[in-house]
């Protein structure tokens, strides 16, 4: 693939993330304030999907579900509760629209201890 329109640039408020199916691959299109980025729509630490728990502010995403967090001007880990870093599509906004590089789809490995459910995660931590 190639550099492909994912959304207009005013369809993601300041401070908001937007979840989209770009020919056949869901992405989440963030506007952090100072640009966008473009992602895989879930938490790398759990599969919690950002569209219902991240939140953007000062340029961080934050998982609500477990406060991981990443500083989205430079994609560095943001915390001490954080332990996986962001992946991302390379992105730009021409013309009110913006477009990713997508070659295919981004994917998380999940370890094992990652599929435990919540109540266990807080209980044996």
């Amino acid at each position: 693939m190639s550099w492909i329109k994912v959304c207009a640039a005013s369809d993601v408020p300041k401070n908001t993330c937007h979840k989209v199916w770009v020919e056949g691959i869901s992405v989440l299109v963030v506007n952090y304030g100072e640009g966008f980025r473009v992602m895989p729509p879930i938490c790398p630490h759990m599969e919690e999907p950002l569209e219902e728990s991240g939140v953007v502010a000062n340029c961080v995403l934050t998982c609500t579900k477990h406060l991981w967090a990443w500083d989205l001007r430079t994609l560095e880990m943001d915390g001490s509760e954080t332990e996986k870093p962001l992946k991302t599509y390379d992105v730009k906004e021409e013309n009110g629209d913006v477009y990713a590089f997508i070659e295919g789809e981004i994917v998380y490995e999940f370890d094992d201890e990652d599929d435990m459910d919540d109540d266990s995660f807080f209980t044996n931590a």
